[in-house]
């Protein structure tokens, strides 16, 4: 029988733990259905094997194809001929299509492995470059030989649009490092790059007709139209379309600096260089801004042949339009009531030019108006609500909202983003025997207004369930409602700030606590309310309205990202959404999602070449002066960068969100979370819930005992570099808490107790390590509570 190694920090996910539908086989995303035959086998590989292809022209990559396998086995593959009699692998393509990917590219495939070789059947090249991408992840390097499991896979997406968005207007993304991400990209299945060209801090696209957009607003960094023309060739022969933004009528202060002539407030104007949402806009009533818009479309559209066009559309700061005295009495004239009719009459034009150029608009959430054709693809930043009343309406959208992978966030909370708006299922009903308390709170931020609403626990005879309201969105329903005593309850909901659990005391009808976003600490204060709030429910469109839901796309925006750390960011948590986006709905089991997800990360480090671990090291042995970095890779067992937009929001307090702030802390160099804290929450669960499991027991000590080991290296490092200096306290801080933790564990083993006091004082240390310090979160501070809450004497 063949067995997989597939690894989650030092365990193997046995059978018994294995999901339903997902298995146990290294792939993903999971495909639609997977058939193992009642005799198990595997299929023997050797460096003579060969490929065959009929039906259609698959350009380079069945080379493409060989060169993988040689990476993933380590051979020199021996040539093979031109048609070979019994080839090991068969890829049959039904019909020939036009190689340019399109929006209903039918990307089906059938891959059957058995005693004779590998079958790939599809109906067309772009089903055969998914199926392609599936056996590379079936091939295994086992204890005695190289080979396939017997299988037969039948698959298909469950949604045409899987998008990526990269973002080189704000930090500068060299060809090489677009190029290594479209090949991520067709790894996970994903089959949409979002260029996202323009925006305040830089023009990267070079126009002909605009020359001084790059002469004056790209400090030297943009693409030639060859060069774009050469990222869609590239992408081209991986089945992934290119879809253009750039970004009208607002973030336009690039296009002010160049023409200031077309914004609607004079100028002069310098190079933006802070982040943020910025005043120049668009003058939406002279002729010369659509006689510019009409030259982007035409420019971009020879060169990008996508049907789709993104124009932007976001985050219009009307400021320049309400001062502006001809363009209100142009509004006045054309019975414009507000600063949105007045963007929808800028978009209609800007349609209208679109369609003679055979394009499609594409823009995000503030581009919906009903004056707009229902040709026009809305992609949402602001939630399931704004996306399900565009599909009520007719409209057909895209999600991003929760798929942000520039903010740090666990893998599961992407994986739990449903693109299908979810209703309450009567959650918020409370009935004659129900009891209810609800609370007001408000959570300040580090920028931006306070987060406010209430929240409601409702208690049944079948036990707690609750729902929250945040001010100007839907109600929610929340989960693990646990009260840690008589005054203090926690429980998680997923937000757009990411993972929210909610740790607050109740007592004399005040609220305090905190918000933990994410992994970062959010203070909050608040009161008891005397009736229920009523809310706003979901906006959820029917079964037909769901149609018009075309999928999503995962975003890394780049105020945070540069190319030195793009692939940390991305891989190997976009196969996540990618999951999200092609697999069945019921595929959802996080755990075993993580067992595969570590199997993509060794796979495409070896077979797709991307760089998060050869990023990471790079990153270490600048911040250490030596190539000795085993103590900052122990040390980031133990840490996470701060969560949600805490990293930025901290950078703007400080006078440094900006364009020319170092992205080369520690922190940078990090994981969006810890797989080993993660592991670790999981031991704690268990011994705290069996004083017996050894094993679990055993683990903690283990990572405990290697962190302080650490700790007299790591403190060494930090002070070979002045940018290493500011994490010597966390080194400090973690030794604390591996003592801690040694001492927990041992105690819970043993089933022994602390009286109130001590957990206290313990609970103070807690609280210090989990401060954040130069952006980074000690997140080892959560499994060793799970251990301290264990040790009160009940």
């Amino acid at each position: 029988m063949l067995r997989y190694n597939l690894l989650t920090a030092g365990l193997l996910l046995g059978s018994s733990a294995l999901a339903a539908p997902a298995g146990d086989l290294p792939l993903m995303p999971w495909p639609a259905h997977v058939e193992r035959p009642t005799t198990q086998g595997a299929l023997v590989l050797n460096d003579k094997l060969s490929v065959s292809v009929s039906g259609d022209d698959l350009g380079d990559a069945v080379d493409r194809l060989r060169q993988r396998i040689a990476l993933q086995t380590g051979w020199t593959l021996q040539p093979q001929a031109v048609n070979p009699d019994k080839p090991t692998i068969r890829i049959a393509i039904a019909k020939k299509v036009n190689p340019q990917p399109l929006p209903d590219s039918d990307e089906r495939y059938t891959l059957t492995v058995d005693a004779n070789g590998v079958n790939i059947a599809a109906n067309t090249r772009f089903g055969a470059l998914r199926a392609i991408e599936t056996l590379l992840q079936l091939i295994q390097n086992g204890a005695e030989n190289t080979s396939l499991p017997w299988v037969k896979i039948e698959d298909a997406p469950r949604f045409p649009w899987r998008g990526l968005l990269l973002d080189s207007a704000r930090h500068f993304i060299p060809l090489e490092d677009i190029k290594r991400q479209i090949d991520g990209m067709a790894a996970a299945k994903l089959n949409v790059l979002h260029w996202h060209l323009t925006d305040d801090q830089g023009w990267r696209f070079a126009s002909k007709r605009y020359p001084k957009l790059t002469q004056l607003a790209s400090d030297g960094l943009f693409y030639t139209s060859d060069q774009m023309r050469d990222i869609v060739r590239y992408a081209t022969a991986r089945g992934v379309r290119v879809v253009p933004e750039i970004d009208m009528p607002g973030h336009a202060s690039a296009i002010a600096v160049a023409y200031p002539e077309l914004i609607s407030a004079p100028g002069p104007y310098e190079m933006e260089r802070h982040w943020g949402v910025l005043k120049p806009v668009l003058d939406p009533t002279k002729e010369a801004t659509y006689a510019f818009a009409e030259a982007m479309v035409s420019e971009l559209a020879a060169i990008f042949p996508d049907p789709y066009l993104h124009i932007g559309g976001d985050e219009v700061d009307d400021t320049q339009w309400k001062e502006n005295k001809a363009i209100q009495q142009f509004m006045r004239d054309n019975k414009l009531a507000d600063s949105h009719a007045l963007q929808a009459y800028f978009n209609r034009k800007l349609e209208t030019i679109l369609e003679k150029h055979h394009r499609q608009m594409v823009g995000w959430d503030e581009i919906y108006h009903p004056d707009l054709p229902k040709s026009i693809l809305i992609q949402s930043w602001q939630g399931q609500d704004a996306l399900g009343e565009v599909a009520k309406q007719g409209y057909k959208g895209i999600l991003s909202t929760g798929f942000y992978l520039d903010q740090p966030q666990s893998t599961a909370y992407h994986y739990r983003n449903e693109i299908v708006p979810q209703g309450l299922n009567g959650v918020d009903i409370i009935a004659d025997n129900d009891s209810a308390q609800s609370w007001t709170f408000t959570m300040p931020r580090l920028k931006g207004k306070p987060v406010e609403g209430s929240f409601t626990l409702v208690k049944a005879v079948s036990g707690w369930r609750g729902f929250i309201d945040f001010n100007g969105k839907s109600r929610r329903a929340v989960n693990n409602i646990e009260w840690r005593d008589d005054n203090q309850v926690t429980f998680t909901v997923d937000t757009w700030m990411g993972e929210t659990r909610p740790v607050v005391n109740v007592a004399d009808d005040k609220l305090t606590g905190y918000f933990l976003v994410g992994n970062a600490r959010y203070p909050i204060s608040g009161a008891r309310l005397d009736d229920v709030p009523k809310g706003t429910q979901p906006v959820v469109p029917d079964a037909d309205q769901q149609a018009n839901l075309m999928g999503g796309e995962a975003a890394l925006w780049a105020e945070n990202v540069v190319a030195p750390v793009l692939d940390i960011k991305l891989w190997p948590r976009a196969f996540a959404v990618a999951e999200r986006l092609w697999s069945a709905q019921d595929v959802k089991d996080v755990d075993n999602m993580y067992t595969r997800l570590q199997a993509m990360d060794t796979w495409t480090t070896v077979s797709v070449g991307l760089q998060q671990h050869s990023q990471q090291q790079a990153y270490f042995i600048r911040l250490a002066n030596t190539t000795e970095t085993l103590p900052l890779q122990i040390l980031a067992q133990a840490l996470e960068p701060a969560q949600y937009y805490t990293r930025q929001h901290l950078k703007f307090q400080a006078g440094n969100y900006h364009q020319f702030e170092p992205l080369n802390r520690y922190a940078d160099a990090l994981s969006a979370e810890s797989n080993t804290v993660r592991q670790m929450n999981k031991w704690a669960e268990r011994l705290v819930s069996d004083a017996e499991d050894t094993e679990s027991a055993e683990a903690l000590r283990h990572v405990f005992t290697r962190w302080q080991s650490n700790t007299s290296d790591a403190l060494a490092l930090s002070d070979n570099n002045y940018q290493l200096k500011a994490i010597k306290p966390v080194i400090q801080e973690v030794d604390k808490l591996a003592s801690i933790g040694l001492r927990l564990a041992d105690l819970v083993a043993r089933q022994g107790t602390l009286d109130d006091k001590e957990i206290a004082s313990i609970q103070k240390e807690l609280d210090k390590a989990a401060e954040i310090q130069d952006e980074v979160v000690i997140a080892a501070v959560y499994p060793v509570e799970t251990l301290l809450r264990a040790t009160r004497n009940q």
